[in-house]
């Protein structure tokens, strides 16, 4: 009595996992070093998988929990606060790049709008209506 365990990992055929740079010393979870090449990072499916569960498991249990239950699952350690630290880091990742996408559609929108009023020419005169330069003060015209 008193003792719970999380459920299983689901086994899922639709994801692929891509090798990713090494950016920093540690390897992150869920991935391991190429053994032909140390820059890259192949990915472990079993412990990606299981992550990707992990998070769902957030709603109901705390880290600590869920980083035992990760630990024992794939049988690598993950801590509390590394798995809080990965959560995090990913949901900034997220929000960044919905961020720059809402400003690359902002700004796709306005170029075309300064487009079109450079074409229609609102709030500007035309080459043919005379000169923009003023007239030159040094020609020594005096009335």
């Amino acid at each position: 009595m008193g003792f719970w365990q999380l459920p299983k990992p689901l086994k899922t055929h639709n994801k692929k996992w891509h090798k990713i740079v090494r950016l920093t010393k540690k390897i992150p979870y869920g991935y391991e070093l190429d053994p032909d090449n140390d820059k890259l990072l192949v990915p472990v499916e079993h412990e990606l998988e299981a992550l990707e569960l992990a998070k769902r498991h957030l709603r109901q249990y705390s880290y600590r929990a869920v980083a035992q239950w990760l630990s024992k699952e794939t049988g690598r350690y993950i801590s509390h606060m590394g798995l809080k630290k990965r959560i995090e880091v990913e949901q900034r990742r997220r929000k960044a790049s919905i961020t720059k996408r809402k400003l690359a559609k902002w700004l796709e929108e306005t170029l075309s709008e300064i487009e079109k009023l450079e074409t229609q020419g609102v709030g500007a005169y035309s080459e043919a209506c005379g000169s923009r330069n003023p007239p030159d003060s040094s020609t020594g015209s005096s009335t």
